[in-house]
């Protein structure tokens, strides 16, 4: 957990570049508690110079000034609660733009540790709360000191006496804002991260949807969210104790004080040592002083509820980049031939430091060449692929392409290096025109048909009523598995980068298309370094080479003839997976 220390100097970071805004924003919040002190003095004249006085000229001259001055406070506050708000909206805007940024740099790493839902959960929830403590409660905190301070100081100048007594109470009602408050912060906290638990569950469970219905698992689901939002309840139901403790707390002092003043006042009135519009004014100062303490305590609760937050944001906006460029990276000679060597490459990942998945790995591949990648399932294949594009950093030897050290190179140079079709294809919920050339943003449209013609994809896209402006929905739901399959290869097909990683690309098409698809891919792969996980024949059959690894160790490399002859285990695949 964050420090109050570091959450403010983070915040005021983003407060900043709008210091202008900010100082405006003050003035009208200083400028309007000023205005209703000076409403005080008029009072205090209403009483003695008018009232009391038997004026009523007096008496309707005062009236319009203290009308004219509540005129001048109310467009105070319209001024202050306008620049207080917006301030709101735009540091939450700013904070949500800075942690998607910094998300975005993280690796596949800290993601196997932190669940999506929690992430949405700090982005929405968390800024949320922040933007309403930015924009009103820290304002009407701020305004309520002030009026406070200012008050005390109007009552010290009106009666020295009922303030010394009123600094006596003062102690008392700070009390427990102190000590109630630091709980309500802790509760908030926690509040905020059962909170997040919660949307991670509904994002899981939602996103699995057809895994839970398949299953018939929705009654055990529900108790399981039940769960959930009770633990979300429990911790809600400690905070909201508290809080109501403190504002009851802080009340009570308060209005006990200010009624014990007003009877000591009363007796000075009593005895001439002060006027009536005196003791009204004070009373009129104490109301002030009482309400913003009251408003304190009130707006504590959030403004605890915001630090804690704020420390959850802070942590996501802190978060360490274990894989980044270079400070002077190296750039490639353009082109990229696509000459790759793998040299001693271990690696294990670091959640399970202790299991090495690749052991002294040696691959050389030619610029053109064609390699499948054969082996049992946990063999490293897909570990490999995403070592070669530096989403992880190797336990120990080095990759080179084109003889640079890729640790040497910046990521987005690196990757813009490879075309990648996984094996399970990510469609995003957008057009087919912008899924395609999600790797090239700036390809024309007429770009993109030849690619999804050369990926056998353009019949069934034409027959979509929106043809290529057709919204495929969340992860392409409107899709089949071979369609998406497709859509994935004419993005790489577009992207047209000097290596190819091809992570079982036609695994999920049927025989036709996979014979069409592996046509579109073998015109593709003309004159680029290719790598491609496969459990096919047809897929591997072709290859230059083919690398039999098993357990992160290679232990035979050659064309599928050579491997049936000489090695037990591609037998083996050939005839149970390869064969199949």
């Amino acid at each position: 957990m964050q420090p109050v220390n570091k959450v403010l100097p983070w915040l005021a970071g983003f407060l900043l570049p709008y210091r202008k805004q900010v100082a405006l924003a003050i003035l009208f919040l200083l400028l309007g508690s000023l205005s209703w002190l000076a409403l005080g003095q008029g009072v205090r004249l209403l009483v003695d110079e008018g009232f009391a006085a038997n004026n009523s000229g007096e008496l309707n001259r005062i009236t319009v000034g203290i009308l004219l001055l509540c005129a001048f406070t109310a467009a105070a506050v319209f001024c202050r609660f306008y620049l207080m708000t917006w301030l709101g909206e735009r540091v939450s805007a700013d904070i949500r733009n800075q942690v998607y940024q910094h998300m975005l740099t993280l690796s596949p790493s800290f993601y196997s540790q932190m669940r999506t839902g929690e992430v949405i959960s700090r982005f929405t929830a968390d800024t949320t709360l922040l933007q309403s403590v930015v924009g009103s409660s820290l304002s009407m905190a701020l305004r309520s000191t002030v009026t406070a301070c200012g008050g005390l100081l109007m009552m010290a100048l009106t009666s020295f006496k009922m303030t010394a007594l009123v600094l006596l109470a003062v102690p008392l009602v700070l009390l427990p804002i102190i000590v109630l408050g630091r709980k309500v912060r802790v509760l908030s906290r926690a509040s905020q991260d059962r909170l997040a638990d919660v949307g991670a569950y509904v994002d899981e469970s939602l996103h699995e949807i057809h895994t839970v219905q398949a299953y018939g698992h929705e009654a055990y689901d529900r108790q399981l969210f039940a769960g959930r939002i009770e633990q979300v309840m429990q911790t809600a139901k400690q905070r909201i104790f508290y809080r109501s403790l403190l504002i009851a707390a802080v009340m009570l002092l308060s209005i006990s004080a200010m009624v014990l003043i007003s009877w000591v006042g009363a007796h000075d009135v009593l005895a001439g040592k002060i006027s009536a519009g005196e003791l009204t004014a004070f009373m009129f100062y104490a109301v002030m002083v009482a309400g913003s303490a009251a408003t304190i305590s009130e707006v504590i609760g959030d403004i605890q509820r915001a630090a804690g937050a704020t420390e959850r944001l802070i942590e996501l906006a802190t978060a360490p980049v274990d894989i980044y460029s270079p400070e002077i990276p190296v750039t490639f000679d353009a082109p990229v031939q696509g000459r790759l060597a793998v040299r001693e490459l271990s690696f294990a990942y670091p959640l399970a430091a202790d299991k090495t998945v690749l052991h002294d790995l040696n691959i050389e591949l030619k610029p053109g060449e064609r390699i499948a990648l054969v082996g049992p399932s946990g063999a490293g294949k897909t570990t490999l692929f995403q070592l070669l594009q530096r989403f992880y950093q190797p336990t120990s030897g080095q990759i080179l392409l084109d003889g640079i050290d890729i640790s040497s190179v910046g990521l987005a140079e690196l990757r813009a290096q490879f075309a990648l079709v996984p094996q399970e294809s990510v469609i995003f919920a957008t057009s087919v025109l912008e899924n395609v050339r999600y790797g090239r943003p700036d390809a024309t449209e007429h770009e993109v048909i030849a690619a999804c013609v050369a990926a056998r994809a353009d019949s069934f896209i034409r027959e979509f009523s929106d043809g290529y402006a057709t919204q495929l929905g969340e992860r392409g739901v409107r899709l089949s598995g071979g369609q998406k399959q497709r859509i994935a290869i004419a993005r790489a097909i577009l992207a047209d980068r000097p290596v190819l990683l091809l992570d079982e690309a036609t695994s999920a098409l049927d025989a036709i298309s996979e014979q069409q698809v592996q046509q579109a891919l073998d015109n593709l792969m003309q004159g680029k370094t290719t790598l491609i996980i496969a459990h096919r024949l047809a897929t591997v059959i072709n290859a230059d080479r083919i690398l039999l690894l098993e357990q992160g160790r290679l232990i035979a490399s050659g064309t599928h003839q050579q491997l049936l002859q000489t090695s037990p285990l591609y037998q083996q695949l050939a005839q149970l997976q390869l064969l199949s």
